[in-house]
């Protein structure tokens, strides 16, 4: 890895430059991915049953709040139901991270210069990050809608991820496997411009004299990062979920039919449904992952030397 000496008030920096392997980062990002799904599926199980829940006018809704679905959850389905639908996002945990992490690395290439990571120049490392997104929807898509049906469900209509996949190409055909694509594109891209942007920003007030930043300071970054790429994504997020769950024909315009009908039933504030299991899972998910990445990045640098 690139690193420039800057000097920053009375001390001089070795800042990491931003740029690396291509091959380095593919597999650094699947093993960053792979650590974020295993610590943070049951908290977005939650988020997703409280998005999808169907609120009736004049009646209590079916959950309370996070810890109130949880509890149900777990009364319901033992444990395990919280990690309902985990092998749909992490069978394609390691190829989805490995591109977003490979599609940072080409977004680097198209529209930063060594010059925005030294001084930090958020923008142009906001549409870098942006751009990872045209790369992990192919895979991503489909895998949030499978996991997200098998969420919601009340009643063991699929025995697992593959079966659901089946049945939904089965009885829609590929669209409907990929139901909601241009929505987690949307989604995704918009994260994760905050993703990586705010995660060098934080790295960087992290960072010795010597550029080096230690396991504290990449779990801070990484689980500030994750809060920032939720924060802003949760709405597009919302109506994502709300669309990939429906019956066929429920919403013919996709998220946009979905935001009138949530709007006009349930109110503006319901997008931010789920807002708190999102943030509770977003910094521990996020830490983890950016630990898994920057620790598989040293291990193949350790290996090479």
């Amino acid at each position: 890895m690139n690193e420039e000496q800057i000097v920053i008030g009375d001390e001089t920096l070795a800042v990491p430059t931003g740029k690396k392997s291509f091959l380095d980062t593919t597999i650094a990002g699947g093993v960053g991915g792979a650590c974020l799904v295993l610590s943070g599926h049951p908290l977005d199980t939650i988020k997703v049953r409280l998005q999808t829940m169907k609120v009736v006018p004049g009646q209590a809704p079916p959950y309370a709040g996070a810890l109130d679905c949880a509890r149900q959850t777990v009364a319901r389905d033992g444990f395990r139901g919280l990690y309902k639908g985990v092998a749909a996002p992490l069978t394609a945990v390691t190829p989805m991270y490995s591109l977003c992490f490979f599609g940072y690395e080409f977004g680097k290439r198209v529209f930063t210069t060594e010059e925005d990571y030294r001084d930090l120049h958020l923008l142009p490392i906001a549409a870098a990050g942006a751009t990872s997104a045209v790369f992990s929807t192919p895979i991503q898509a489909p895998q949030e809608r499978v996991k997200c049906v098998i969420q919601v469900q009340e009643n063991a209509k699929y025995s697992g991820t593959a079966d659901c996949a089946r049945s939904l190409m089965r009885e829609g055909g590929v669209t409907s496997l990929f139901r909601g694509f241009w929505s987690t594109m949307a989604r995704d891209g918009l994260a994760s411009a905050f993703y990586f942007s705010s995660y060098e920003y934080c790295k960087r007030q992290f960072s010795d004299a010597d550029g080096n930043v230690g396991t504290f300071g990449t779990l801070t970054a990484g689980g500030i990062a994750g809060m920032l790429n939720w924060l802003f994504a949760i709405p597009i997020d919302t109506l994502k979920s709300k669309y990939q769950v429906a019956p066929d024909g429920t919403y013919p315009r996709g998220i946009r039919s979905a935001f009138v009908d949530v709007v006009r039933n349930e109110g503006a504030a319901s997008l931010f449904r789920g807002l708190g299991p999102i943030m509770l899972r977003a910094f521990p998910a996020n830490a983890a992952c950016f630990l898994g990445y920057e620790t598989a990045m040293k291990a193949i640098t350790w290996v090479r030397s």
